[in-house]
């Protein structure tokens, strides 16, 4: 080096020289343009600051303005120049400030205001010019690069705490707990409210709680709401200059992305409020003013009030969702589909509502003491649920407090006029009259009852008396359907029988069809035959007297032994008319004869061939005696046919009138001869 100054005629002394002048005396400083540096000045003709630490003026101390990217020339006898990188907040976090100089902070401030001509804190002569305070600030620094004076500004950032001349251990320390306090609060990020905890769908919302500015008003729990001008809380001076009070807000949060000093204000993440299908919510509101009764002068039970007004209010919630603020009241479901209120200690309802009601302690007519199961089914109309709401609070206290003791009341009543058997006996009785008596007092509840239903009464494990009677009411009930089974058994038994016999008639049904065919056949032919002997013995009466009127012409003429003949065979056929008992009997035996001969001729069966045979002869077949049954038979079926009636065998046979004349003069003749 020595060597290239000595041929270049320079002088080691000269550029030592030449370095002081420059760099010493004139200062010269070069400043890179991603760099900024704090001027800090040691001297001034103008003295020194007394109570600030920006020396507006020329004083002596650091400088308002930066210097940024170049070559700048500042002595170091006067000047210490405080180099540092850019501020650069990323994207998606939020960056504070502590200003080191300024006005004070009022007895209402926390954070110090916002000063727009300080154009993002990057003018320290705007800010201390335009009444900007000392402390942390309410403006914040998002995404970005900025040029901040850190002797003015301490910026504050999830890694770091950006400053100079920051020596003394009470502002270190101040510092480092602001940085704690924001990360606790999640506040070097924005508020997402949007798909928390995994869901899609979001069903949260944010509670604001403001930090700064005037209290809320005597007797209130919640500050008002003062519009949507400040971009909801993200202009902190617009709120204020709204009137925003300090406290729990009754403006809400809803999905979305919010840049929110939590220095300023804090967010608090809640579900929204879900009035499920068959509920509505009544709101009981803990916020606004004193609301004008709605309920009317006969009410004296509490106040309804309408919305913005404290109190319950007269309108419910429907079914849905809804952001509502449970830090200014509440909301009560109410059911308005059927409830069913269990007096039994081993079921509970979903609802819970009956989870503290047992049985019903009865002590009945004839001095038993069993405990009675009850169930209740009740409705609510859901224009009458904040009535109900501001008369007892809420379902249980209803059911626990006003429901439990009515309804036991009224069975125990019941109880004393009715004996265990009648009890039982006439459930259905009493919980008809149970409906109608009772639906009166509960709609003085507001309470519309639908249906009351009965258990069976039950004892204790050591008490059998009961359970003796109601075993004998099922033994007795047992015979009862016994009998009844019974009776349903025989009536089977007899519609089998003639389902059977219906059945065999069936099978034989085509014999009993040619059987009747064949009688049919065989009573044709038997009246043919009994036609044409009808004929027969017509044709042999007429020859029998003709043949005897010839005898008798022949008897006159011939006077020999002609007539004699005659005579004898005229007095044969007599004697064998009054042998039969008459003309037509002769007859009659004879065409019979000829039918019982066709019969046994006949190749067709009309009767069994197996015949039981009674009254035969010697020989066994019926020769030289009475006959068969058959024969008998079918001679009685023919004189019926023929309408002849037999006579007895001792009776004297009848002569007609024509004949005995006749018989007479042949008697006469007789002697004659």
């Amino acid at each position: 080096m020595e060597e290239w100054l000595t041929l270049a005629g320079i002088s080691v002394g000269t550029v030592v020289l030449l370095y002081l002048f420059i760099f010493k005396i004139l200062g010269l400083r070069v400043i890179n343009s991603n760099e900024v540096a704090v001027v800090e000045k040691w001297w001034s003709l103008k003295g020194s600051l007394k109570d600030s630490i920006i020396a507006l003026n020329g004083e002596a101390g650091y400088a308002p303005g930066l210097l940024r990217g170049g070559i700048h020339f500042k002595s170091v006898l006067m000047y210490k120049i405080h180099k540092y990188p850019l501020i650069t907040i990323p994207q998606g976090q939020i960056a504070y400030l502590f200003a080191r100089d300024g006005a004070p902070l009022s007895p209402v401030q926390t954070l110090g205001r916002i000063v727009p001509e300080a154009n993002n804190f990057q003018d320290v002569s705007g800010f201390l010019k335009n009444g900007g305070q000392r402390g942390p600030q309410r403006g914040i620094l998002r995404e970005g690069t900025y040029a901040i004076n850190l002797a003015q500004f301490i910026v504050i950032t999830p890694s770091a705490i950006k400053s100079i001349s920051s020596n003394l251990k009470q502002e270190r320390n101040e510092l480092v707990s602001m940085q704690k306090t924001l990360a606790e609060r999640e506040g070097f990020s924005p508020v997402v409210i949007m798909g928390r905890g995994g869901n899609e769908s979001s069903d949260m919302m944010g509670i604001v709680t403001v930090h700064d500015g005037t209290p809320i008003s005597q007797g209130e729990i919640i500050a008002p709401d003062v519009g949507e001008e400040h971009a909801s809380f993200q202009d902190p001076e617009k709120f204020l200059e709204l009137g925003g009070r300090r406290g729990k807000q009754i403006q809400i949060l809803t999905d979305g992305t919010y840049y929110i000093n939590r220095l300023f204000a804090t967010v608090e993440f809640r579900p929204k409020t879900v009035v499920p299908i068959g509920f509505v919510g009544v709101v009981v509101s803990f916020f606004g003013s004193e609301g004008v009764d709605t309920s009317g002068e006969n009410y004296k039970h509490g106040e309804l009030v309408s919305v913005g007004s404290k109190g319950v209010l007269e309108k419910p919630l429907m079914p849905g969702k809804y952001a509502f603020n449970t830090d200014a009241g509440k909301v009560v479901l109410v059911p308005t589909t059927n409830i069913i209120l269990k007096w039994n200690k081993t079921e509970t309802g979903d609802h819970k509502y009956d989870e503290n009601l047992t049985e019903v302690d009865i002590i009945t007519k004839d001095a038993f003491e069993p405990s009675l199961p009850l169930s209740v089914v009740m409705h609510i109309d859901y224009k009458q649920a904040p009535w109900v709401i501001q008369r007892f609070g809420d379902i249980g206290m209803l059911v626990n407090q006003s429901l439990d003791p009515l309804v036991s009341a009224y069975f125990k009543d019941v109880a004393q006029t009715k004996t265990l058997i009648e009890l039982i006996q006439e459930r259905s009785a009493i919980r008809e009259r149970a409906v109608l008596e009772m639906k009166e007092k509960f709609e003085k509840y507001n309470l519309q009852l639908e249906e009351v239903l009965i258990g069976t009464p039950k004892t204790t494990v050591a008490d059998t008396q009961i359970e003796n009677i109601l075993m004998q009411l099922r033994e007795r009930q047992i015979a009862e359907e016994k009998k009844v089974t019974y009776q349903k058994q025989q009536s089977a038994a007899e519609s089998e029988k003639s389902l059977r016999e219906a059945q065999a008639v069936a099978e034989q049904q085509s014999f009993l069809t040619k059987s009747k065919i064949q009688i049919e056949i065989e009573g044709n032919n038997g009246a043919a035959l009994a036609s044409r002997a009808e004929q027969e013995s017509n044709q042999i009466i007429a020859l029998a007297k003709a043949n005897a009127s010839k005898i008798k012409l022949e008897g006159e003429a011939e006077a020999s032994k002609e007539s004699n003949v005659g005579l004898a065979k005229a007095q044969a056929i007599e004697a064998q008319v009054k042998a039969y008992g008459g003309a037509e009997y002769r007859v009659i035996q004879e065409i019979t004869d000829k039918l019982a001969d066709a019969v046994k001729n006949a190749t067709v069966d009309i009767v069994p061939k197996t015949v039981v045979q009674m009254g035969s002869g010697e020989n066994g077949n019926g020769a030289g005696g009475t006959g068969t049954v058959m024969d008998t038979l079918l001679k009685f079926i023919t004189l019926d046919k023929l309408g002849v009636t037999l006579q007895h065998m001792d009776e004297p046979s009848a002569v007609t009138s024509e004949e005995e004349p006749l018989v007479k003069s042949e008697q006469v003749e007789e002697k004659t001869v």
